[in-house]
C-alpha cells in the first residue's frame, strides 16, 4: 500500500467523524460533472455508442487519475494523502442517509420516508409502503458496503490514492451509465463490464469479513451468513452485489431480495437469506454495528500489513 498506516487510520478517522461536509467541494461530484461533459463530447464525435462509452471512461479516468497523481506530487504529505482517503469513503454518508429514512420510519411518516430513500436507491419508490422502504435501506447499505467502504479500501492498498481514485470512477460512471436502457445499453457497456471486474474481489471479500464480524459479535449468526452467501449470491443478475447483501442479510437473519421496480418496469430478484425474523426497520442498530464493525476490521488489517 502507497499511504502509510497513519495517513489510513486518519483519513478513515474524518469520514468516521464528518461524512461529507456539504460546504466543501467533493470530488465524486466533479467525477459527476466530467462524465456528463465527455459524454457530451463523445457522443457528438459520431463514432458508435459503445466505443464512445469506452472513451468516456478512459478520459475521465485519466484525468481523475492524472490529477489525483498530481496532487500526490505536488501538495505536502501526509496531507493530501489523507485528504483522498477521506474524500473517497463514504461510511459516514452512508449511514446518515440510511439513518434519515429510518427516523421518517420510526416517526411513522411513510411519505417523508418514501421521499428520503429515493434518495439513495435506483428502484422506484412512490408505492412502497414501510416493509419495502426497510428492505430498499438494508439491501442498499449492504451493496454499499462494499462500493463506498471495502472496495474503495482494497484498490487503495492496490494502487495507493490513485488506485481509489480509479475506482470511485469507475462505480460513479456505471452508477450514472450503466442502465439497460436505450439510451445506455450500448454506450454504459464499458462502464458497467469495468464496474464488475472492479468489484468481483471487494465483493466477496466483503462477504468473508461478514463472516468473520458475523460470528465475533453478539445477536449477528456467522453459520446463517455463510450459508446465505454460498446459496443466494451467485443468484443475482449482478455478478457482485449479491455477495454483500447475502452475508448481510444471513449475519442479520433477515430476508432481502424480491421485486423491485425500475422506470415502471418490475424486477424479479432472488431471494438473499432466510426470515428468521420479520426484517423491521428496528434492526438498524444491528445493521449499523455490522457495517462499522467491518469497515474497522478491514482497516485495522491494511494497517497491519503495511506497517
Amino acid at each position: 500500500m502507497m499511504v502509510t498506516p497513519m495517513e489510513l487510520f486518519a483519513g478513515v478517522a474524518l469520514d468516521f467523524a464528518a461524512g461529507d461536509p456539504r460546504w466543501l467541494p467533493h470530488p465524486v461530484a466533479g467525477i459527476g460533472r466530467l462524465a456528463a461533459a465527455a459524454e457530451k463530447a463523445w457522443r457528438a464525435s459520431g463514432i458508435p455508442a459503445r466505443v464512445a462509452g469506452a472513451l468516456t471512461w478512459l478520459t475521465v479516468t485519466g484525468v481523475v487519475c492524472g490529477t489525483v497523481a498530481a496532487s500526490l506530487a505536488f501538495l505536502p504529505s501526509p496531507w493530501i494523502q489523507i485528504y483522498w482517503i477521506f474524500s473517497f469513503l463514504a461510511v459516514r454518508s452512508l449511514d446518515s442517509h440510511a439513518a434519515a429514512v429510518i427516523a421518517c420510519l420510526r416517526a411513522g411518516d411513510v411519505g417523508a420516508a418514501r421521499a428520503s430513500v429515493a434518495m439513495i436507491v435506483g428502484r422506484d419508490t412512490a408505492d412502497l409502503d414501510e416493509p419495502e422502504i426497510t428492505r430498499a435501506v438494508f439491501e442498499t447499505v449492504a451493496e454499499s458496503l462494499n462500493d463506498g467502504v471495502i472496495a474503495p479500501l482494497f484498490w487503495l492498498a492496490v494502487g495507493g490514492p490513485a488506485g481509489m481514485a480509479a475506482y470511485k470512477v469507475t462505480n460513479t460512471l456505471d452508477s450514472m451509465f450503466g442502465h439497460r436502457n436505450e439510451r445506455y445499453r450500448e454506450f454504459g457497456w464499458a462502464s458497467a463490464r469495468t464496474d464488475d471486474l472492479a468489484n468481483l474481489i471487494p465483493a466477496r471479500l466483503t462477504a468473508l469479513l461478514v463472516w468473520i464480524i458475523a460470528l465475533l459479535l453478539p445477536g449477528l449468526s456467522g453459520l446463517r451468513s455463510i450459508q446465505a452467501t454460498l446459496r443466494d449470491a451467485h443468484r443475482q443478475p449482478s455478478p457482485n452485489a449479491g455477495y454483500p447483501e447475502a452475508a448481510v442479510a444471513g449475519a442479520l437473519g433477515v430476508r432481502l431480495g424480491g421485486v423491485n421496480v425500475y422506470g415502471g418496469v418490475p424486477s424479479p430478484k432472488h431471494f438473499l437469506g432466510d426470515a428468521a425474523r420479520p426484517l423491521r426497520w428496528n434492526l438498524f442498530g444491528s445493521l449499523r454495528r455490522l457495517v462499522y464493525s467491518t469497515s474497522v476490521l478491514f482497516v485495522l488489517l491494511l494497517g497491519w500489513m503495511s506497517a
